[in-house]
């Protein structure tokens, strides 16, 4: 009893009015109880709730959906245009793209349906129903099916997302899927429907001086001049519903979509976001944010940036290269950049000391409750983190160097096998692993891979992981290293590189013609891989145990901070589900004396060119458009054209991509990245700094019309003028 009756005081939070209209990624399934409308409509909203979120009728979420694994996109015609960001879509491109068919430098434009490019592996996903299940777990944990630790786990989740969708009346149409996930900690738990569209095709992309203008330097930082958008399709089969690419399929007759606005944005308008933000972290104490610092961020930005110098030289000196390794790069700096500017914000932003007094007041709230959980939870969690540290650091340091670096490797599990059969001298079996083994040769030397730049990539990370962890945290293979090759990491490599039996299609083709036991035992990739994954696992289980409890402590304290913060409101942390944010247009000051309007325009780009600089390369056609004024309606009132502007959208990473929509529900941007001075706001949201950053969507359109080409595109979009 006393369990339930803190969960319900704990989610009074769910009730009342926020305190601040621009935090907060609230869940669109709470906007009623929340009276999110009412706040919303005061900043300039000109729709009811429901038009917005409305589970039993069309509205503006089902034009709303997940592009890829980590992004999101929204339907901009009815004929299942997706809008999404340049750099969400650059894996696609990638794919696409050949020294022959440079789409990554020339852009690419499908003059008609037919040219549309099939994007093998590329889906898009809409919310088709979300349903609350905190009761139905809650029982469970009541009547002793399960224990409460255990309702954080996947295996649990994974169940009750079975059940309920064997259960539902959406159990086998096509590409249903259900997730149960847990929200405030486990204080509530959703059941979310999915409806998966596996026939997506690329439609158009602009050249990367243009979709990535800016490239590392530009990236988290204002004024912004980039056009981060990519425009795909979503082809169906004949009764709209999901598919398999077939020529037959036709594209997608959306149930909803989103008119564009070209009436332009001033200071102060409303502005909202709907998207899929990844993961936020707010509730953590303040020994928990060091941890994210020091054990986390630190190591990352160390290697990803010795990384990141390799692959830059390499990617420079060969247009294969280049385009083999541009989304792995892009990938790795997005994230390096990010946690620079995070470590950098949380001092600058006083993080640390925002989070020490929120732990002083709950402290004395805990007191005051006489609540003997609240009172010891956060030195319990502070326990854990100081067990945790430098676990996390050596696991952190192993990821980024053997998971995130070095890409080679011998599928060891698989030589076992292998081995095993050519002992019991089992033919079947042995040509059944040696099927199997050309596959992992095939996926390892994919076209995505050199493995002499995989090489110089070993060669610089093998000996920094060296200096980062102590000796008991080096895999085996290094004492190989000080043994056979008198600590020379460079003739190590070599010798694995050149001699592996994964190395090259010789090696591979003389083994499995006759595959022998000394040769796998005598082979350095695979021990290398055996020794990777058993430190591996030692530092995984290790992990888990000094974390083991803290789901359960999280739960109590963000249930303890809701209740304290009560009446107000506290979102859940992102999860990558579908949340809504509202704030405003609005201009920001920095620093003294310094101030950063709203928008930027075309002439920034300009200013920004440097021929030298392949970030800041502006290609011919955008500056003879310039040169022109040829900027036909997309223009502003004064002439110019327009390029980004910012908003104090509460978002993070997923929202990429996301539709930034006006207060009639039109779109006026696509959300593409953070500003540098709020990038702790994962961590904590700073009303004054935090801003989003939104390519406008009359520049899309431009690019789109005047720069590709496409005006059969634009044609068939809602303009409002």
């Amino acid at each position: 009893m006393k369990k339930i009756k803190l969960l319900l005081l704990a989610l009074t939070c769910a009730a009342f009015l926020p305190s601040k209209a621009d935090e907060g990624m609230w869940l669109l399934q709470l906007m009623q109880e929340q009276h999110l409308a009412d706040r919303m409509k005061a900043q300039g909203l000109l729709l009811e709730a429901d038009d917005i979120y409305n589970p039993n009728q069309i509205s503006l979420k089902d034009a709303v959906g997940i592009f890829g694994g980590g992004c999101t996109g929204e339907i901009i015609s009815q004929d299942g245009l997706i809008l999404t960001n340049h750099h969400c879509g650059y894996g696609a491109i990638q794919q696409h793209s050949s020294v022959e068919h440079d789409y990554l430098t020339d852009g690419f434009w499908a003059k008609s349906r037919k040219e549309e490019l099939p994007t093998p592996g590329l889906k898009f996903k809409f919310v088709e129903r979300i349903v609350d299940i905190t009761d139905k777990v809650n029982n469970k944990v009541k009547a002793g099916e399960i224990k409460e630790e255990d309702t954080f786990g996947y295996k649990f989740l994974k169940k009750m997302a079975d059940e309920e969708m064997k259960a539902s009346d959406l159990n086998n149409k096509p590409g249903i899927s259900a997730q149960a996930l847990p929200f405030y900690a486990g204080n509530k738990f959703y059941l979310i429907y999915l409806k998966t569209y596996s026939d997506v095709r690329m439609v158009a992309a602009p050249p990367s001086s243009i979709g990535k203008f800016g490239g590392e330097t530009d990236n988290w930082m204002w004024p912004r001049h980039t056009c981060d958008f990519s425009v795909f399709r979503i082809y169906a089969d004949a009764n709209g519903e999901p598919a398999e690419y077939n020529e037959n399929n036709v594209p997608l007759k959306a149930k909803k979509h989103l008119a564009i606005s070209l009436k332009g944005i001033n200071e102060g308008d409303y502005a909202m976001i709907m998207g899929f933000p990844g993961s936020t972290n707010r509730y953590l104490t303040q020994s928990e944010v060091k941890q994210r610092m020091y054990s986390t961020n630190e190591p990352r930005i160390r290697i990803r940036g010795v990384r990141q110098d390799v692959l830059k030289k390499e990617m420079a000196a060969s247009d294969k290269v280049r385009i083999q390794y541009a989304s792995k790069y892009a990938g790795s700096s997005n994230y390096w950049k990010n946690s620079i500017g995070m470590n950098k914000a949380i001092i600058d932003n006083k993080v640390l000391e925002t989070k020490a007094a929120q732990e002083a007041k709950f402290a004395q709230f805990a007191k005051e409750k006489q609540n003997a959980d609240y009172e010891k939870v956060v030195g319990e969690i502070d326990a854990a983190i100081e067990k945790s540290n430098p676990i996390l650091y050596n696991y952190t340091c192993f990821r980024e160097v053997f998971q995130g670096g070095i890409e080679f490797g011998t599928p060891y599990l698989m030589m076992d096998k292998l081995k095993e059969a050519i002992r019991n001298k089992d033919k079947e079996a042995i040509n059944e692993n040696i099927e199997k083994l050309k596959e992992v040769y095939a996926d390892v030397h994919n076209k995505d891979y050199d493995h002499e730049v995989d090489r110089k990539v070993a060669k610089a990370l093998l000996p920094l992981y060296a200096e980062m962890v102590s000796a008991n945290m080096l895999p085996a293979f290094y004492s190989t290293i000080q043994k056979d090759f008198k600590g020379n990491y460079d003739a190590y490599i070599d010798h694995c590189y050149d001699n592996s039996i994964f190395a090259n299609e010789a090696n591979f083709n003389k083994f499995i013609k006759k595959p022998t036991v000394k040769a796998i035992e005598n082979d350095p990739m695979t021990a290398y891989a055996r020794a990777k994954y058993d430190l591996l696992q030692q530092l995984g289980n290790s992990l888990i145990e000094s974390m083991k409890d803290m789901d359960k402590l999280h739960k109590i304290y963000v249930r303890g901070l809701c209740e304290m913060y009560s009446p107000d409101p506290k979102a859940p942390d992102a999860n990558f589900t579908i949340r809504l944010t509202y704030g405003n247009v609005k201009s920001y000051n920095p620093k003294d004396g310094v101030h950063y309007k709203y928008y930027t325009t075309l002439k920034g780009v300009m200013e920004k060119e440097d021929p030298t600089n392949p970030e800041f390369v502006v290609p011919a056609k955008l500056k003879e458009l310039y040169e022109r004024k040829d900027f036909g309606r997309y223009a502003l009132p004064n002439g110019d054209m327009p390029a980004c502007f910012l908003t104090t959208n509460d978002i993070t990473g997923g929202n990429s991509g996301s539709p930034v929509i006006n207060g009639n529900g039109e779109l006026i941007g696509t959300a593409f990245d953070g500003n540098w001075e709020s990038l702790s706001g994962d961590i904590n949201f700073d009303n004054n700094l935090q801003r989003c950053i939104a390519v406008d969507i009359r520049y899309v359109l431009f690019i789109i019309d005047k720069l590709g080409g496409c005006k059969h595109l634009i044609d068939e979009m809602t303009i409002v003028e």
